[in-house]
């Protein structure tokens, strides 16, 4: 089984959001980047079905060269090897055309992508990289196995789950309880630093959008505390002042 995984590089979720240049740029000085969480579940699972079924785990991420880092990170927990596509990630649209253009003559049975990226949450790129390469998607999926050329997957919906069956080749994003993150070990580290790290440059492509400008959410306004034995002030106080009942 020939496996893709889509990585995004995106910044830590702990990071203190600053923009400059009028807030039209998002301030990279001091921010760790890591593997987008939702893309750490999919190479999870690509490994783990590779081990189960033979076959080779390939990640592919859009970026710089200061995402190598994050590559890496992905060939130390298992990857067999990456391609980084040279090219700044504009959008999804951008993000998913470019890797489309790669993967296109590549063959891959499965391709996998997180359900989001935590930066934008978009959850494009699944169902745009299906549209592009003309092949059937599933997304948030909770659970996929491989049946010979089928794959029978869960998936979230409104109310429940639903379950599915599809045929290879197929692309998939991933949901939370898909898997469980591996960390990478020692050995793994090692292995990472001659493993294939291939740089592709990316295509010719128009930019579909454009990112006008930035705004912080509005700071917390200030808190009442009332009294649980003054059950009459706080009935006020959402009735006069918030209006809300």
């Amino acid at each position: 089984m020939k496996i893709l995984v889509c990585v995004s590089n995106v910044p830590d979720t702990t990071t203190k959001v600053i923009f400059t240049e009028n807030n039209t740029q998002f301030n990279t000085a001091g921010v760790q980047f890591i593997i987008n969480p939702y893309d750490e579940l999919s190479l999870t699972r690509g490994l783990e079905l590779t081990e189960k079924l033979g076959g080779t785990v390939t990640v592919v991420t859009v970026g710089l060269a200061d995402t190598e880092a994050s590559i890496r990170k992905a060939l130390a927990i298992g990857a067999t090897d990456a391609v980084r596509i040279n090219a700044t990630p504009t959008d999804a649209y951008f993000v998913a055309e470019q890797i489309a253009a790669y993967a296109k003559d590549q063959n891959f049975d499965l391709i996998f992508t997180g359900r989001e990226s935590i930066d934008y949450n978009g959850g494009q790129v699944c169902g745009l990289l299906a549209e592009m390469l003309g092949l059937p998607s599933v997304n948030v999926i909770t659970s996929i196995e491989i049946d010979g050329n089928t794959a029978n997957v869960e998936r979230d919906i409104d109310g429940g789950r639903e379950k599915l069956t599809a045929s290879l080749p197929l692309v998939v994003s991933a949901q939370k309880e898909l898997t469980e993150p591996r960390i990478p070990n020692m050995r793994g580290i090692m292995a990472a630093r001659t493993k294939p790290l291939t740089v592709v440059e990316p295509i010719n492509a128009e930019a579909t959008s454009a990112s006008v400008g930035f705004e912080l959410p509005a700071s917390k306004g200030s808190v009442k505390l009332i009294s649980v034995e003054d059950a009459g002030t706080l009935i006020g106080i959402l009735h006069n002042e918030a209006k809300i009942i």
